[in-house]
Parts: structure tokens; C-alpha cells; sequence
């Protein structure tokens, strides 16, 4: 089964108290590394200066991998082995195992039942999340391979990154393809999130997060610079991608479990196992710069944020599901995010933003699983995987 605690399947969970004394001793830097990393910024000092007006000159020094960083690195960025963080390559071969394209789903049934069996209040919901996801995935692709990338100084991080910036494109073409194949204004539905307040206001926070970041000058050997970059990065890796894409998808898988629209929930669910990683992988990054750089939070701007990404939750749920319907409700949805957020800070180490919040969708982890058998002769086969079997329990 699908896990936001274990996406690659170890079978540990982030959550499991008995992983506490590990955490704990991992969060601790390391003094062979840490002198390691000293040594080589003296190498570095010590390298002669390069002539005036000449490129710097390059250590012909072998790299180790203890001297590499996540960021403010000093190793050769061209150099993929040896490995500093093995578990980077590893998200990126399990990410190529979920290899797939939007045509590899038939949509067919989708047409008839937009067009003949959802009501007014369902074709208001299954269209308002495509408006805000149209957006969200192109603020995700530029966030991670123009503001992000650039400034990962071990190979191994940015290989993975880059698959992700693939898986980015990938999921705005899903996108755009249903909203082609049902038949929808394409001008109206994209420009949604600039005319309707609830989806521009996730829209604006996010572009704010994203520019802060998305500068020339941005020197993160700065702490202050550091700390937003990291604040940025638990933005879009816990809350846009762990929480808010989590809750985008499920008013999908609500009406996929009235037998309505299966086509998009299918897609969704391919696009659910990507941002599985790309959540755990975000994460993962942050508190390795945790361990490396010291970085103090501010908890109250922690809070701060945790309480504002609520609000804008809150205020699109009631936009989107302003009554019920079969099995939704805002509600409903503004408690799993609050449970789902809860999640996201225990992974991170940080202090539950909702306490007591209840996981009010308790079928939406089983839905998110793609394990359909289709019949070889009536479809095209979607559950193939390349490099061997795909794990997700």
C-alpha cells in the first residue's frame, strides 16, 4: 500500500516511536564529517589563485564524499559518485519506475459523464480542481529546476530534482488533457485562478514563497538567505505538494467512488505516486540542511505559516464544495488537510500545527493506490513498470 511515511517501501515509517533514538542520532552532525567538510574548505583556501582574467582553476584533488553539502558545497558538482547521500539515488530510480503518459488512459467514459451524468454542484467541483492544479504544477516545475536546482551543490540531488521537473511537465500535460478530451473552455478554466479569489489567494502564497527564492544575487552562505531558502523548500515540499496537492486530488477520488470520472482519478492516482516522492524526497533534503548548517527556525514563523496555508485551504474548500456532495463536504476536507499537516510536521520534526485533527477521509490512502488488474484485449496496458517490480508498502 501507498505510504506518505515510507514511499520507498523500507517498511519504516517517520511515525513509528521506535524510530525515535534513530532520528534522533541521525539529526546529530557527525564530527568526522563535520572536520572532513572543514579540511576541505582549507584545501580550497590553500589552491593558488588563479591568474587575473582566467577561469578558476580546478582541483585536481580526487572528491570524497564526505566533503559533499546539499548546499554551499565545495566538491565538484559534476561528480555523481562516490556518493554523499545514497538515498537521493535511490528516489530517483524508484520515481523511474512510475513511468507513464496521460494517453495511456482511456477517457472515454469521462466525456459521457461530464457531459450527461454529473450534476451543476459536481462539474463546479471536478472544474474548479483542474483550475487550481493547471497552475499549481507550473509553479512546482519553475520552483524546483529555476529556484531550487541551481543551488544543490551534490549531483545526486539534482539528477533526482531533474526527473522531478520532468514529472512536473508531465503533470500539467495530464492536466491539459483532460480539460481537452472533456471539452472545456481552455481560456476560462486556466484563467480561473487569476479571476476567482479562493484559487488565486494558494496561487499568490505560493508565487511568494517562489520569489523569494528565485533570485540571481541570493547567496546562501548568508543565514539569513538560508533560512528563507529552507523555509521556502518546507513550503513547497509539506504544505503545496504534501498537503494542499493531497487534498487537491481527493474531490476527484470522491466522485471516482461514485463510479464518476475514473479516467481523471486514474491519472490523478499516477500523479499521487510521484508526489509521494516528491513530498518524502523535499523533506528528506530539508533536514539533511538542518543537520549540516544548524539552521534556528523561527517557530512562530513556522506557525505563521501552517495557520495561513489553513486559512487559504479553508476558504477553497468552501469555495469548491460550498454544499455536499455524496461523501464530500468542505468540512471534511479542511479537517484531512489539518490531519494531513500534522503529518507533514511530525516527518519534519517539528511540533503537530493541529493537534487532535482526525483523518476525516480515512479511504483516501487506499484510494490513492493504484492496484487494478485490466483485460490485455479491451486496454491499453497502464500498470507496466520499468527496472523491476515497484514497492509501495
Amino acid at each position: 500500500m501507498l505510504s506518505w511515511d515510507d514511499p520507498l517501501g523500507t517498511g519504516k515509517s517517520e511515525a513509528d516511536p521506535r524510530l525515535a533514538a534513530e532520528r534522533e542520532r541521525a539529526a546529530q552532525p557527525d564530527p568526522v564529517v563535520v572536520e572532513a567538510a572543514l579540511g576541505s574548505v582549507r584545501r580550497q583556501e590553500q589552491a593558488p589563485a588563479s591568474p587575473s582574467g582566467t577561469a578558476p582553476r580546478e582541483s585536481m584533488e580526487p572528491v570524497h564524499a564526505e566533503d559533499k553539502r546539499v548546499v554551499n558545497g565545495l566538491t565538484d558538482v559534476n561528480q555523481l559518485a562516490p556518493f554523499r547521500y545514497p538515498w537521493a539515488w535511490e528516489f530517483f530510480l524508484n520515481a523511474n519506475k512510475n513511468h507513464w503518459t496521460p494517453l495511456d488512459i482511456n477517457m472515454a467514459q469521462d466525456v459521457q459523464d461530464y457531459h450527461h451524468r454529473l450534476t451543476p454542484q459536481q462539474r463546479h467541483v471536478y472544474e474548479n480542481v483542474l483550475a487550481y492544479l493547471t497552475t499549481s504544477d507550473v509553479l512546482a516545475m519553475r520552483n524546483i529546476g529555476l529556484a531550487v536546482m541551481e543551488k544543490m551543490t551534490a549531483p545526486e540531488l539534482q539528477i533526482y530534482q531533474a526527473r522531478q521537473v520532468y514529472e512536473e511537465a508531465l503533470h500539467t500535460w495530464t492536466y491539459q488533457h483532460c480539460i481537452e478530451t472533456i471539452g472545456l473552455d481552455q481560456g476560462e478554466i486556466y484563467n480561473r485562478y487569476r479571476v476567482v479569489p479562493e484559487i488565486n489567494r494558494k496561487i499568490q502564497i505560493t508565487n511568494r514563497r517562489l520569489h523569494s527564492i528565485l533570485r540571481a544575487d541570493i547567496d546562501l552562505n548568508d543565514r539569513d538567505e538560508l533560512t528563507n531558502f529552507v523555509m521556502s523548500y518546507i513550503f513547497f515540499a509539506a504544505i503545496f505538494e504534501g498537503c494542499w496537492f493531497y487534498n487537491g486530488f481527493s474531490p476527484i477520488f470522491a466522485l471516482q467512488r461514485q463510479g464518476l470520472m475514473k479516467g481523471t482519478a486514474e491519472q490523478l492516482q499516477y500523479i499521487m505516486r510521484d508526489e509521494v516522492l516528491h513530498c518524502a524526497f523535499g523533506i528528506r533534503v530539508v533536514k539533511q540542511i538542518f543537520v549540516e548548517n544548524r539552521i534556528p527556525l523561527d517557530q512562530a514563523a513556522i506557525r505563521r505559516m501552517w495557520d495561513e496555508a489553513e486559512a487559504a485551504e479553508s476558504e477553497y474548500a468552501r469555495y469548491i464544495l460550498p454544499r455536499p456532495i455524496l461523501g464530500y463536504s468542505a468540512e471534511s476536507h479542511i479537517e484531512q488537510f489539518r490531519h494531513t499537516a500534522n503529518r507533514r510536521a511530525r516527518q519534519l520534526g517539528l511540533e503537530e500545527p493541529f493537534p487532535g485533527a482526525r483523518n476525516a477521509l480515512p479511504w483516501l490512502d487506499e484510494q490513492a493506490n493504484l492496484r487494478k488488474e485490466k483485460n490485455f484485449f479491451e486496454t491499453r496496458v497502464t500498470e507496466y513498470q520499468t527496472g523491476g517490480a515497484l514497492s509501495w508498502s
